[in-house]
């Protein structure tokens, strides 16, 4: 079945006319800068505050972009996608814990995300966010004393000893990596592959190395833990082969979520400050490149790499459908995903889905207040994006039309 991401029909297929209402105030309120940021500001003011804001936030963009405060209240969401061929990768968003307790707590809710996922077919990943098990700052300083090769494994250890850690430190470190194979384990031994999200770059070293650990352990016989590749750095393209060459010699499989990347603007300001090079590409047509060559190595290389195409770019999408036709792949190829997130590009998701193609979307839970700084990250990059926002506008406007019409045209 051809595909067509023009195709409003099936791309909100689910939605009645006032949810497409609902989505045009959304984004059109999303697509001022003036607003979302001073929403933000009002947003973090009543948090400090502690004034109640669910009444506003609950109905509007959390409905929006989330499922439900819990993993119950998110089953409504799930079953809506799976109706139309659609996974949900189930997404305890809850962000900035520093605490313990806090990442025990963030622990033990993956896992039994891991659970729901091993008896509920309509979750096609579990996901998690490396911070929100590891305190920032130490995941950094290990980042900065860390490793030079992936080639580094040291079987049953930590990754190599930090001199320049605290003792302190040093038993805090063993316990976050702890939490990654208690994680990955679970993720393995229920046959459920899993996303480790990526992070700023000044952590990231520190992350890679324990997803390669995780990789090289729980990957042997299938894909199960991905790692997130950040297209829009300079060297994420070379450390993607880098990362297949090592899986070569040690037999593993290599899961890649293949993204563009979240913090240009704080890795760019960042780097200004510091004084030292951007590690983000100088121009969007160069992560662009970068990106799709991401996308056309792992096609090439299928026999050791699952990945997931985890764009709302078109022409990337669309380019991994026509080399898939090329190379005679089924639509529904083992190694091969897409996954946009929930509540925004639809007309990608919803498409590929309908002609058969393994399509997930991000399913963001938690309670409200703890989900806002999400939410509030959501709102930016659909402003910062180009196009994102009148793309999507532009969209609900065709279907609205097609509608009124009646007729049956895309």
């Amino acid at each position: 079945m051809p595909v067509s991401f023009d195709n409003t029909r099936i791309a909100f297929s689910s939605q009645t006319d006032s949810d497409l209402t609902h989505s045009y105030w959304l984004f059109k309120l999303v697509s001022s800068p003036a607003f979302v940021n001073v929403g933000k500001h009002l947003t973090n003011l009543a948090l400090m505050l502690q004034l109640p804001i669910k009444w506003i936030i609950k109905p509007t963009v959390f409905k929006h972009f989330c499922g439900g405060e819990t993993v119950e209240e998110s089953r409504k969401k799930m079953e809506e996608l799976a109706r139309q061929n659609i996974k949900s990768i189930l997404d305890y968003s809850a962000e900035g814990k520093e605490s313990e307790s806090d990442f025990d707590n963030c622990t033990a809710e993956i896992i039994s995300i891991i659970r729901e996922a091993s008896h509920n077919e309509n979750i096609g990943f579990a996901v998690f966010k490396p911070t929100g098990i590891a305190r920032f700052a130490l995941m950094e300083k290990v980042s900065d004393i860390g490793y030079t090769s992936i080639s580094e494994k040291q079987p049953n250890t930590s990754i190599p000893p930090f001199s320049a850690l605290a003792e302190i430190e040093k038993r805090e470190y063993d316990r976050v990596y702890e939490r990654f194979n208690r994680i990955c384990k679970s993720a393995h031994d229920a046959s459920v592959p899993l996303f480790i999200d990526a992070e700023e770059s000044w952590i990231q070293r520190a992350v890679d190395k324990i997803v390669n650990d995780m990789m090289q352990t729980y990957n042997k016989q299938k894909p199960i833990v991905y790692n997130t590749f950040q297209m829009y750095r300079k060297d994420r393209l070379e450390y993607l082969i880098e990362c297949f060459a090592h899986a070569q010699k040690e037999n593993y499989f290599i899961g890649a979520k293949l993204v563009r990347g979240a913090y240009m603007e704080k890795e760019r300001a960042r780097a200004a400050e510091k004084g030292y090079d951007s590690p983000i590409n100088v121009s969007k047509e160069i992560s662009d490149s970068h990106y799709n060559n991401a996308l056309l190595f792992c096609l090439e290389h299928l026999d050791r790499v699952a990945f997931c195409c985890a764009s709302h770019n078109e022409k990337s999408s669309m380019l991994v459908v026509e080399k898939m036709k090329e190379k005679n792949l089924p639509a529904n190829h083992s190694h091969i995903y897409f996954s946009q997130l929930l509540g925004m590009s639809d007309h990608i998701s919803y498409n590929l889905a309908s002609a058969g193609y393994n399509v997930s979307k991000y399913v963001p839970y938690g309670p409200v207040r703890e989900v806002l700084p999400y939410l509030i990250r959501r709102a930016q990059e659909n402003t910062s994006v180009k196009g994102q926002t009148g793309r999507e506008l532009g969209l609900i406007l065709k279907e609205r039309e097609r509608r009124k019409s009646k007729l049956p045209r895309p």
